[in-house]
């Protein structure tokens, strides 16, 4: 007779089998290869998709587990384990009891979406912490995808740097009191997702044709201690990834959420666990280019030297740096990057008491590099992998005097050269991002303070002739809110999910009544920053919903702008910036001048009676008048005299490479030239649709030092061709607000049109 079988048995131990965190080679307890490392985290990064699958951690007898905490993190369970043993003890175990000294991380919530591959993660021992808990928290992957790392305890609160792979990440902590066998674990779920939808902050290092490929070092002895340009390329990697995972908390710190820039990467040798030079394990990391220029380093060194002198405008080191870039990204027009660049073959000069090389640079080169400079005079100083963050920002050895130097002793021990040098590369790529130097934070001086992030209690500083201790939040460095609200809609730190701004970000202001002013922006307005004269740094501003509520237009009220300033200031001549999601500003000097200067009187012109009584208002400028000769023009449209019953009917543009003129065209045969005809004086005519009652709403130009082409805009949303160099300059468009209509054009003309601003009236 057949034997029976129970299917239902068949299927619960394949069920089981599936659910298995070993892994079924049992030929070495060594981590697995490289390639399995990897494809062990790829799956959905979709968090809906895995929420019904059993979490490792929370295998625990019915009826033995407690309800979860608000804002808790997963409960722990202890149990005696040898630390041989730790990295590979399966979490299914069952019959578990709950610790209440588990870690508990507090800076993210289980379950989260991260946008980086090295995360920070602050948190406390157990739910009670107690000032006098201390130790180490052991951080592991159950799939054993990235090595073990371990982290200090002090004070019952903790630290650590997180190696996230794309998709679902369970990371598990341990915390061990000295002299105890006993652990207490927890574990958090996380997902991370790579943003390619964004462009990336590319890492480079700048090699002289005839460097070394080595950077300045103190020799300890250890034969295994080198300083090669891998060795450096390591460093400046892990110096990125700290870069990135401070930015990504304080965004999320400041409720904009976890995200920050990111990095191109490159299937290589892994450099961020010590385990992974021995082991030659494969990992995806962020890739660090190595340009070398067609300059020695004595030639790069004789122009570090002109850069140290303070009247020296522009230094050529910044031009070969760019000329290395736009050669070795092959950069073609319309092409943005952004580049943090290492110049690597930086001394000290002990005589000159300066860095031979040094230059620190961060901003606009051109139209379409964005660059941040810096030397490496403190590289050596800095971790090679993220396990050796702490060991770096708490190392006291006095810095060696040949080596590195500052008159300000802002590096006299190997930490603070740490922090002081991947701080201030930071600053130059604040820079490089759009951030103008500020008040407190980062573009202040807060950069020389980076390690406080990474660390629980900070060292003897020679700096401040202190002894050090806890560090407590309030004193880590920040960014500055206001940069931080520039990077929420920057482009690099867009992610999947974000609605791409209108392309054209510009922001322009109409004065609309006496002290009123409306400000408008297609890409949305951010914010408005308030200036008294005399004020350097901004310290009063307004922000706008950043909750996807988009306001594309706001009136500033001159009176209310000056309530916010202090006392003493209200009286003083206003200046505001106000900038777009899209990345545009607006600049006005004097709020007060434009709001009573702006306005004219419609007449009828030449022909016509004189003032009519009617007001009507200048837009903010577009462009600058700077060429030779160049005067002010302004043509008040025909139709909106009361008195003269015309109809516009076409538009010609006169133009060759630049915008010479427009002539507007009625339908009694007159016109109106505004600028000049050129020498093509037959022009380009756009057409208005008059038997659909057709007008005129606005005009999209691109601007550079004079209107380099222009396109018209109608109510019934036809476009006209760009008339001019169609490839010049950046766009900027000038829609007439809800209420108001265009009774006129004005602005500057010399050669060609240099600005441009419409005139409207209700």
């Amino acid at each position: 007779m057949a034997p029976k079988f129970n299917f239902k048995q068949i299927r619960r131990r394949s069920l089981a089998s599936f659910r298995t965190s070993r892994s079924t080679d049992t030929s070495s307890n060594d981590e697995p290869s490289s390639s399995s490392q990897e494809l062990s985290s790829i799956g959905s990064i979709t968090p809906p998709s895995l929420a019904d699958e059993p979490d490792p951690a929370l295998q625990i007898p019915a009826g033995t587990r407690p309800p979860l905490e608000p804002n808790s993190n997963r409960f722990s369970i202890a149990e005696s384990v040898s630390s041989e043993s730790r990295s590979t003890k399966d979490l299914q175990d069952q019959h578990q009891s709950l610790s209440q000294y588990a870690p508990q991380v507090t800076n993210i919530r289980d379950r989260s979406t991260v946008y980086q591959k090295v995360l920070l993660v602050t948190g406390v021992i157990g739910h009670d912490p107690h000032p006098q808990i201390d130790g180490t928290v052991f951080v592991y992957r159950p799939d054993k995808a990235f090595p073990p790392t371990i982290w200090p305890v002090q004070g019952a609160q903790f630290k650590a740097l997180i190696y996230l792979f794309p998709g679902p990440n369970t990371i598990c902590f341990e915390y061990q009191r000295p002299g105890s066998t006993t652990t207490h674990r927890s574990s958090i779920l996380l997902y991370m997702f790579d943003p390619k939808s964004a462009p990336p902050l590319q890492l480079a290092v700048l090699v002289p044709r005839d460097s070394p490929h080595a950077l300045d070092h103190v020799q300890t002895g250890d034969e295994n201690d080198v300083s090669d340009l891998d060795v450096a390329i390591r460093k400046f990697r892990t110096a990125a990834y700290l870069w990135q995972s401070f930015t990504a908390e304080q965004m999320e710190k400041n409720g904009l959420g976890r995200r920050a820039f990111r990095f191109d990467e490159e299937w290589i040798n892994g450099t961020s666990h010590p385990r992974d030079f021995y082991e030659h394990t494969m990992r995806s990391e962020a890739r660090v280019h190595v340009i070398q220029t067609d300059k020695t380093a004595a030639e790069i060194r004789d122009l570090g030297r002109v850069q140290q002198d303070p009247h020296a405008r522009k230094s050529e080191l910044v031009d070969i740096v760019t000329a290395a870039l736009k050669d070795y990204f092959r950069m073609i027009p319309g092409q943005k990057q952004y580049v943090a660049t290492l110049v690597l073959d930086e001394h000290w000069d002990t005589k000159e008491k300066i860095a031979t090389d040094h230059t620190a640079f961060g901003g606009q080169v051109g139209d379409d590099l964005h660059l941040a400079i810096f030397g490496s005079q403190c590289l050596q100083y800095y971790p090679s992998t993220i396990c050796e963050v702490v060991k770096a920002f708490r190392d006291c050895s006095p810095t060696d005097l040949k080596i590195l130097a500052t008159e300000t002793n802002v590096a006299g021990s190997s930490w603070e050269a740490a922090a002081y040098g991947i701080g201030a590369h930071l600053r130059e790529v604040g820079h490089l991002l759009g951030s103008p130097r500020q008040e407190k934070g980062i573009m202040a001086k807060d950069f020389v303070t980076l390690n406080r992030p990474f660390m629980i209690r900070e060292a003897y500083s020679t700096r401040t002739k202190s002894k050090g201790g806890p560090i407590e939040p309030k004193d880590e460095p920040t960014w500055h809110r206001l940069d931080l609200l520039r990077y929420r809609f920057h482009p690099l730190f867009r992610n999947a999910t974000d609605k791409i701004p209108y392309p054209d970000g510009t922001v322009h202001g109409w004065v609309i009544e006496k002290g009123r002013l409306l400000v408008t922006a297609s890409s949305g307005v951010l914010c408005t920053e308030i200036f008294a004269e005399g004020d350097e740094f901004c310290s009063t501003w307004l922000e706008y919903p950043l909750d996807g509520h988009m306001i594309k237009r706001t009136t500033l009220v001159e009176a209310e702008l000056r309530d916010r300033l202090p006392e003493s200031k209200r009286r003083s001549k206003l200046k505001i910036i106000t900038r777009s999601m899209g990345g545009g500003e607006l600049v006005i000097d004097d709020l007060h001048q434009l709001c009573t200067k702006s306005s004219v009187k419609l007449t009828s012109g030449p022909l016509g009676s004189g003032p009519l009584g009617k007001l009507a208002y200048r837009s903010t400028q577009i462009g600058t008048s700077q060429s030779k000769g160049s005067e002010s023009q302004e043509v008040i449209f025909s139709n909106a005299v009361a008195s003269i019953n015309r109809i516009l009917t076409s538009v010609t543009v006169y133009h060759d490479e630049a915008v010479d003129g427009l002539e507007f065209h009625y339908d009694d045969g007159s016109s109106q030239v505004f600028g000049k005809r050129g020498d093509k004086p037959e022009g380009d005519r756009f057409t208005i649709d008059t038997r659909n009652a057709e007008v005129i709403v606005g005009f999209s130009l691109r601007v550079g030092s004079w209107i380099d082409a222009v396109q018209i805009i109608t109510s019934s949303s036809r476009r006209s061709a760009f008339y001019g160099n169609a490839s010049g300059g950046s766009v900027h468009t000038l829609l007439v607000p809800n209420g108001f209509k265009i009774c006129g054009v004005s602005g500057s003309c010399a050669d060609w049109l240099d600005t441009f601003s419409l005139l409207i009236t209700r």
